[in-house]
């Protein structure tokens, strides 16, 4: 560099010193008068702060802080303590520790022993009937032990006979196989951005003035005076064209869909598959619309639910869905496609309910304790990002390694029945088979756990986070959390090949095994395996495209059909004109608002879902976390997964993939749950620091990556 551009960087430096300043300036300016605003709301009488929270964008710390009279009572009464200002004091109680010898490298061999290290405190009643109920608390660790995810505690079981009522059955509820036929809906496919609608074997241009969702209905009902059923947008994402004017999508998304539409009105649902309501989503909304005079009802949907259309026109689109539903039917003679791949994989699941044998009468659904208890302590997927120090500021290079099909890996085997409470004292009482079966078994554990002394690697167990984020995977030698976890998870901390982790068991469910999943999984592989045979070998380019899309599309079906078993506490949208804010449920949340009306949400709890069975997702998703750390391959003798890259190659970890800093020589057969080379971008590259920067260098290794292929065909 020479003092010329020297004094021109100075310059630009400068420049955005100022820039800076007057940014800050106009955003102190907005933070006083949004302060300013909420003061005054803190006048009224009734003021809430869950109310005004969200409407302000803050946390309920932050609005008590600006206004303290708005402070919950329980924080204001004599003695109260903030949340992890104060623990409450330790409690004794009883705790199983597991470990494994330092010679044992894995848990998957038959002969590996599971030694107890110690066992139960002595109880304070004298009875084993008391033993069993007796209370199995978190005591706090000592001072000089660092803990993770302290602020956020994660529920338990209670003890006695409350906690003993939860393993049960909700009465009169069970998933049965239907006996009916899905109704087909008339569907069409439509490019709000070029006007192309395609309609069976009609391809058609519309004349769209704008892309609200009045405009969309008018148009189509014209060139269509018949009526369809469904729309499935193709391109355009009309539910973004005023996205400027709001601060979040989905207020933009909600206003879409809530804008008012002449002749028509919210449908309020219909049919075996009755859906109500719009479902306000940022990038996959859906309005579900009816005529005023009832004659019509239609859904307006995004074709992102399904897969990426990769720029795909609306005929190519309709062709894998054709394509897609031919495909089924060869394993499902009644197969019909539904508005979502949710929805349309669990029907198909409950299609392969048996007619015979212990489950003929269906799979009875848990009570709806413990699915609240699955609801707040089994995770999803994994979604990490490593930064510096624990990897290089520089990176020499970002390797992108994704696990095809990845769920469809961990349906084998699923837990059924009702389950049995495994207190801390049970646990220990039991031999080492026993409790290597109960681990290798279908089962969710309330577990202490202790990263090792001297460990230099990524976590391996989820905990509660503190703050917005729901888990964080604890690795700094020392660090003692509480959690919950699943059987496969548990294996891999104490039989991982680097050293095993000290895990106290504190409670657990455990099920029986069987196999509710592995018909429909089996036969969805199957369907996938012969589209994307299709897609790499059709003479067609345009029907290889198809089929590619086809294939990606049964990949939802399975993943969003095994996200539906989790049955979510049912979140209900509304509005209510500003006239009338009094009338927004004092449970709400206000999601968006307008000059004319105000757009809220509210929990509603478990519904009588008769397919809702958590424990089913959540065991595969603990599978599928596992695996992402270890994962052994039987026919090549070799092991693959983050603990088998070197210590500080990990940069992040996204659901199914990894990324890494060096490339690895795992095996890879095209099968489920194989680790695909997907992208590999040559450093020295900036470590990211936010997602949207781990996204664009995972964009451009993929790029890097298709080219080097292309350029040599032969090594790739």
């Amino acid at each position: 560099m020479d003092t010329k551009t020297y004094n021109a960087v100075l310059a630009e430096l400068r420049a955005d010193r100022d820039e800076i300043k007057k940014a800050r300036a106009a955003l102190a300016r907005l933070e006083a008068a949004r302060d300013k605003r909420i003061r005054t709301l803190a006048a009224y009488e009734k003021a809430n702060a869950e109310r005004i929270a969200p409407a302000a964008g803050l946390s309920l710390a932050d609005i008590v802080q600006i206004a303290p009279a708005l402070a919950p009572e329980h924080l204001t009464a004599p003695g109260a303590q903030p949340d992890g200002e104060n623990p409450p004091p330790a409690t004794s109680g009883q705790q199983a520790e597991i470990n494994v010898p330092a010679h044992t490298t894995r848990l998957d061999e038959a002969t590996t022993p599971l030694k107890r290290l110690a066992t139960p405190a002595a109880p304070t009643a004298t009875t084993p009937a008391a033993l069993e109920a007796t209370a199995v608390p978190s005591p706090e660790p000592a001072n000089n032990t660092p803990t993770a995810g302290y602020g956020r505690e994660l529920p338990s079981i209670p003890q006695g006979p409350e906690g003993n009522r939860w393993f049960a059955h909700t009465p009169n509820l069970a998933s049965t196989r239907p006996n009916f036929t899905q109704q087909a809906r008339s569907t069409v496919f439509l490019d709000t951005a070029t006007g192309v609608l395609v309609h069976r074997d009609q391809t058609l241009r519309l004349i769209l003035p704008d892309t609200t969702a009045a405009t969309i209905l008018q148009v189509v009902f014209h060139a269509i005076p018949e009526g369809t059923e469904r729309i499935f947008i193709t391109a355009g994402d009309p539910w973004h064209h005023q996205a400027d004017c709001h601060p979040f999508l989905k207020d933009a998304v909600a206003a879409w869909l809530n804008a008012p539409i002449p002749g028509w009105r919210t449908d309020t649902g219909r049919g075996k598959d009755k859906m109500a309501g719009h479902f306000v989503h940022p990038r996959n909304p859906v309005g579900r619309y009816q005529s005023d005079n009832g004659r019509f009802h239609v859904e307006i949907r995004s074709v992102g639910e399904w897969f990426d259309p990769e720029g795909a026109d609306p005929a190519v689109v309709r062709d894998a869905f054709v394509l897609l539903w031919k495909t089924l039917r060869a394993h499902w003679n009644d197969a019909v496609l539904m508005g979502s791949p949710s929805q349309t994989g669990r029907d198909l699941w409950t299609r392969t309910i048996p007619t015979r044998g212990q489950y003929a009468d269906g799979y009875p659904v848990l009570s709806e304790e413990l699915r609240s208890l699955l609801h707040a302590t089994a995770g999803q997927g994994r979604t990490e990002l490593i930064t510096p120090p624990a990897v290089p500021d520089q990176l020499p290079a970002l390797v992108e390694y994704d696990r095809t099909f990845a769920y469809a890996k961990h349906t084998w085997k699923s837990p059924v029945g009702t389950p049995r409470r495994i207190t801390a004292a049970t646990f220990a009482s039991w031999s080492e088979k026993e409790q290597i079966k109960a681990l290798y078994g279908c089962g969710h554990w309330h577990v202490r756990v202790t990263v090792p002394d001297t460990w230099n690697h990524v976590g391996i167990l989820p905990a509660p986070a503190p703050g917005d984020r729901a888990w964080h995977y604890p690795a700094k030698p020392g660090t003692t959390f509480t959690t919950w976890a699943g059987g496969p998870e548990i294996h891999t901390a104490l039989t991982n090949p680097i050293q095993p982790w000290r895990i106290e068991i504190l409670d657990g469910l455990l099920f029986d095994d069987g196999k509710p999943l592995d018909d429909w999984a089996k036969k969805l592989k199957e369907a996938w395996s012969a589209l994307a045979a299709q897609a790499g070998l059709h003479g067609d380019p345009v029907q290889r495209h198809a089929a590619r899309l086809a294939s990606r599309a049964v990949r939802s079906l399975l993943l969003y059909g095994i996200g539906s078993f989790a049955q979510r506490p049912r979140m209900v949208t509304g509005t209510t004109p500003r006239t009338h804010e009094h009338d927004v449920p004092d449970d709400a949340e206000i999601i968006g608002f307008t000059d004319e009306q105000i757009t809220w949400q509210r929990p509603t709890g478990f519904t009588r879902d008769p397919n809702a069975h958590p424990e089913w997702a959540a065991t595969i998703w603990s599978g599928a976390r596992a695996a992402l750390l270890s994962q052994r391959h039987r026919d090549d003798n070799a092991y693959a997964g983050a603990l088998h890259a070197p210590p500080g190659s990990v940069v992040a970890f996204r659901t199914d993939a990894v990324y890494l800093t060096t490339p690895q020589p795992w095996p890879y057969h095209g099968q489920p749950g194989d680790y695909l080379h997907k992208g590999h971008l040559t450093g020295p590259l900036p470590a990211p620091a936010t997602e949207d920067e781990l996204l664009t260098l995972r964009d451009a290794g993929r790029v890097a990556l298709h080219k080097t292929a292309a350029a040599t065909p032969g090594e790739a």
